[in-house]
Parts: structure tokens; sequence; C-alpha cells
């Protein structure tokens, strides 16, 4: 499968089964550490994780708080995160089912880049209390001088991507969306390319060709990603940025 035509749905679904397995930073227990941390979730706490997938986010939070709540687009990814959840929704980040306010902690980690901008975010602030905290958990370019090779690499490896994300772009959506104060968090993630573009939805022919991109990479971007290649093995050192958006009180 090629990614031409897919849609998130699809491209997912095909996923689906591997998508655990498909990146070191899916079970990264540094990074759910600080997920945790910054949303700062009390045992009374409702969450909402938006984007749950297999509910790799919701069982950080499960047994922590009252009640997790998962939505997603895609019911294969999303039947696994069920075990994990209090309640689980079908349907888009756009129009969440929930009232306004309803949630203490609302967190999206690698899913607004598939979404409308900046209705999803809109969403979830709205359905966060006043002084609740929205957290969105980002995969960036580490700036401009990275960003065309690491943006293509992205797109190869997600055709169905709609948005691609410098270190400051998930903060503007939030304060964009009256989020005031918003703090981010810088954390690498060590992968493997061959690992990490092997995700079941794009064919070898995209996976040799974001090995090109890295074999023939500037000397910003492999100094910037700290690249490594051993014995015909890539290693990439990506930028993950955790945005945590404080909604106003009113």
């Amino acid at each position: 499968m090629n990614g031409e035509g897919q849609s998130v749905v699809d491209h997912f679904s095909a996923r689906a089964g591997r998508y655990d397995r498909s990146s070191s930073w899916c079970t990264d227990d540094d990074l759910g550490d600080l997920v945790l941390r910054s949303a700062r979730p009390c045992p009374s706490d409702r969450v909402l994780d938006v984007a749950c997938g297999t509910g790799l986010v919701s069982r950080l939070f499960a047994g922590r708080v009252a009640e997790v709540v998962g939505v997603d687009v895609t019911e294969a990814m999303a039947v696994q995160a069920a075990p994990h959840l209090s309640r689980l929704h079908i349907g888009r980040a756009e129009a969440l089912p929930f009232d306004d306010g309803e949630f203490d902690v609302v967190v999206c980690r690698q899913g607004i880049q598939f979404m409308d901008l900046p209705d999803a975010v809109r969403e979830m602030v709205r359905v966060t209390r006043p002084g609740g905290r929205v957290v969105l958990v980002d995969l960036c370019a580490y700036g401009e001088r990275d960003r065309d090779e690491y943006f293509e690499v992205l797109r190869l490896r997600n055709p169905v991507r709609r948005h691609f994300f410098l270190p400051r772009q998930p903060a503007h959506l939030l304060e964009s969306q009256g989020c005031n104060p918003v703090e981010s968090y810088r954390y690498v993630s060590v992968e493997d390319v061959d690992v990490w573009s092997d995700n079941g939805a794009i064919d070898e022919s995209r996976r040799e060709a974001i090995r090109e991109v890295y074999r023939t990479a500037s000397d910003d971007f492999r100094r910037l990603h700290s690249v490594e290649e051993t014995g015909g093995r890539i290693v990439d050192n990506m930028l993950f940025m955790v945005t945590v958006g404080h909604k106003r009180r009113t």
C-alpha cells in the first residue's frame, strides 16, 4: 500500500495490528512520565484522550484518576484501548460529543497533525473546565535548518498527515484558543528508522525513500538529529514537544 488516496481511517486501520511496536516512543516510560507530570492529574480528575489509538496514553492515567474517556476515528485502533477506558467514542476530534467544561485534563498525543486545525484544538479547549489543562504531544522539526528534510520524512511515513510543526507551533495553537499560561517541554526519542518506518501502511518504496533522505541529508540535519549509521541501520534522535495549555478561569 503506497498511501496515495488513503484516508486517516484507512491508514491507521492498516497500522492497528503493529502500532504499539512501530516506534520506541510508543511505549517509552520516560516520555509517559513527562506526559503525566505535565498533565498533573488528581485522583478526582476526568481525563479525555483524544485520538486515543490503542490506548497507550489512556493506560498512563487509568487507575490514577476518576475517569478516562477515549475518542478516535479508527475503530480498529480504538477497540484495543477499550479495556483501559471508562467510555469510548468513535468520532472526530473536530466535533467532540461532550459538554463544555466536562473534563479536567484533555490529552492528544500524535493526533493533531491529522485533524482540521484550529477546529480540533478549539474543541479540546471547549470541553476542558476553566483551570483545566490541555496537553498536546507532537513530533516537531528542531527548527528552520532541518524542517524541509524532516517534514519530507514525516510525509513519506504518514501520507495522510496534514500538518507539520516547528517547536513553538503547538503552543501558538493553544494560545490562539485562549489558553494562558502555556508551557512547553522538550523530549528526544531515539528511533531506529527501519523499525519506525515499518508501520504496515506504506510500501517498501516509501521506506527506501525515507532512508534516502537520511543518506543524503544536509550537515545541519545530521547534526540536529544526531544521525548514526551502523551496519546499514539508521538512528534518528527525534524531537517531541509536550505542550500544556491552561484554560483561563472565567
